[in-house]
């Protein structure tokens, strides 16, 4: 199942609620996990609004998994980081390479920093894949966020699809010709996927600029307005 969280936002039960309650709890939320800085509150909050998220607005659990899969990939490894590269105080492991430790401060930083990510990820879940990116641009318009963050809003969010498709698009090529049969085959396939998609990416930026030019863009995007009620 490819995961497609542009549809997965237009279909679920919490999609007709009201944007601005839904943005307003965000944000509300975020700041309060991010203020209160409690591990306990953190975890509180990952469960609570992943209940929502899988149990009240009914998204798939799969997809509930992939949404949060990417970035965990480097929120865990940034915690590693820390936890072997930073903080002082009494060292409570030795790894025996280079010097390389892990002192109670570094453990501390790095289970506090996954945490509070942790507590965060399904509060930006819950918005991004209940609500429309139509309608959250539009609660931000009225609420007069500049117009030019809006608008690089939305070519980041369209950019990140065009992106994420040319990685499936070319990964699957590279199965189809075996190219993950191997263990070296695999980390060989990695890098050329890597060293491509950046080159994909600049050409699909430039073919995206052609495509607004030749559509009459004069540096400002139409933001979708929904209707009055009545009219």
């Amino acid at each position: 199942m490819k995961f497609d969280m542009d549809y997965i936002a237009h279909h679920n039960e919490l999609t007709e609620t009201n944007p601005y309650f839904k943005l307003f709890l965000t944000i509300f939320l975020l700041v309060l996990t991010l203020a209160l800085d409690n591990l306990y509150f953190d975890v509180f909050i990952f469960i609570v609004m992943s209940i929502v998220i899988l149990a009240i607005a009914k998204i798939n659990f799969r997809s509930y998994l992939k949404f949060l899969s990417i970035p965990m990939v480097f929120v865990v490894l940034t915690c590693l980081f820390l936890i072997f590269f930073f903080g002082k105080g009494e060292v409570i492991f030795e790894t025996g390479i280079w010097g390389i430790v892990v002192t109670t401060d570094s453990l501390h930083y790095g289970v506090y920093t996954f945490f509070r990510v942790i507590g965060c990820l399904p509060l930006l879940g819950f918005l991004a894949l209940t609500t429309p990116i139509a309608k959250i641009l539009n609660c931000l318009a009225t609420m007069k966020v500049p117009r030019v963050v809006i608008e690089i809003a939305l070519l980041m969010y369209n950019s990140i699809f065009i992106f994420l498709n040319e990685i499936d698009t070319m990964q699957k090529a590279q199965e189809t010709r075996l190219g993950y049969s191997t263990y070296f085959g695999s980390f060989k396939s990695l890098g050329a996927l890597a060293s491509t998609i950046f080159l994909r990416s600049l050409d699909k930026s430039e073919t995206l600029q052609h495509s607004l030019d030749s559509r009459g863009y004069t540096g400002e995007l139409p933001i979708y307005e929904p209707r009055k009620k009545g009219e």
